[in-house]
């Protein structure tokens, strides 16, 4: 299976990659970067919020370029190799609302400085290089594209 909501795509033995429609299961991402050789499992979850900058949220929509999975995957992929570390990824797209999982990076390795290192510098090259695009919806009625 591979591409956009596919249940796992690993495109190089040590990552994970999935851009999908559907609801994100940090499970499947955690279990792929673990094993017996690392002692630490850093995962981090964007989860959904109710309020921006003091405003009421009532949902998201994401919008992914077509290109997004092959981004996201040399995302993973430039992580894994600089710190020789399994990782894994996965963004939602759609609909999204309070609560839900927008983003699901999880990085293992032998101790917990290095996977927390990976960690972030994998959720930074995401949101800084991945085109996926989120469309705040606000209680006010109103709408506005987020961080474009």
């Amino acid at each position: 299976m591979y591409g956009e909501g596919s249940l796992c795509e690993a495109i190089a033995m040590d990552v994970y990659a999935l851009v999908s429609d559907e609801p994100l299961d940090v499970t499947p991402i955690e279990e792929f970067v673990q094993d017996s050789a690392n002692g630490a499992v850093v995962t981090f979850t964007g989860v959904i919020r109710d309020t921006d900058d003091g405003r009421a949220v009532t949902g998201l929509e994401y919008e992914a370029h077509p290109e997004a999975q092959r981004f996201l995957e040399e995302c993973c992929q430039i992580v894994a190799t600089e710190m020789g570390l399994k990782v894994g990824a996965a963004h939602r797209t759609g609909s999204l609302a309070i609560g839900d999982l927008a983003l699901v990076a999880s990085v293992a390795a032998p101790h917990r400085a290095e996977a927390f290192t990976a960690c972030q510098r994998l959720v930074d090259l995401i949101k800084l290089t991945v085109p996926i695009w989120k469309r705040q919806h606000l209680a006010a009625g109103d709408a506005e594209w987020v961080g474009l």
